[in-house]
């Protein structure tokens, strides 16, 4: 990806950023001349590789490391990645995750707030940590990642995941009407099926199979089709006018 001129020298974090699509995001923000913090919990040899790719693209990486299911750690996580960075133009609120397939009957409390402080409160969290930074730029750039199960309820023993990401598409709407007068833009991500370690971890081959069929390109997306959708929304030269969308990354399996 080439440099893009309005992003050069900008400051990115990205949460969840050690594989997968923020990996790839990280890389292409690396591409287009910004710096980038990543972030990680567990995955640290690969997030030390994610940084390294950013460094060899000429850009300044910093790691920060966390359970984002901790608010506090994420108060942390912002706040320090903002100082290591010199401030924060943009927000990516990738960290998220299934955690595992339960049917609705099953759910008891622990899977409910394991799947909720994940993908629901680590955000909220995220972006009210993030704003005030923003604002003192007096411009920013949030983008949250949400799924095509959001709009279609998810595969098998996904509900609650299905619906913690609609609540990020809805959640992404409302905040963009709240910032919109400050000059923060705030969008999302949707990935249809990408190939990740995602669904290494809770699709089978079969599952995997069953969802090809359904999308119209005949094939899974790869996570660095998704990065150039990020790079786009971070650009006001580019989306400036674009704020409370939900973009749609799914090989034409969900036209909404």
């Amino acid at each position: 990806m080439p440099p893009v001129p309005d992003l050069s020298g900008k400051s990115v974090l990205i949460t969840g950023a050690s594989t997968g699509i923020g990996a790839a995001a990280a890389r292409a923000f690396a591409a287009a001349g910004c710096r980038v913090a990543i972030h990680y919990n567990a995955s640290r040899e690969a997030a030390e590789a994610v940084a390294a790719d950013v460094r060899k693209a000429g850009a300044h990486a910093h790691l920060l490391q966390g359970d984002v299911r901790d608010s506090d750690t994420v108060r942390r996580l912002v706040d320090e990645g903002a100082r290591a960075l010199g401030g924060l133009d943009v927000l990516v609120n990738n960290a998220g995750g299934l955690v595992k397939r339960v049917p609705v009957a099953e759910i008891d409390d622990a899977v409910f707030d394991e799947i909720v402080d994940l993908n629901v409160r680590s955000l909220v969290v995220a972006c009210a940590a993030g704003v005030p930074h923003m604002r003192r730029a007096k411009r920013g750039c949030i983008i949250n990642v949400t799924s095509i199960a959001a709009r279609h309820g998810g595969g098998p023993g996904a509900a609650l995941y299905a619906s913690s990401k609609a609540f990020v598409s809805t959640f992404t709407r409302g905040l963009a009407r709240e910032l919109a007068p400050e000059n923060i833009r705030v969008n999302a991500v949707s990935p249809g099926v990408i190939a990740t370690p995602f669904h290494e971890r809770y699709s089978t081959p079969q599952m995997l199979e069953s969802m090809r069929q359904t999308i119209p390109m005949g094939r899974l997306g790869t996570a660095e089709e998704c990065a150039g959708t990020f790079v786009y929304l971070a650009s006001d030269a580019m989306s400036g006018y674009v704020t409370g969308q939900v973009v749609e990354v799914n090989g034409g399996q969900l036209m909404p």
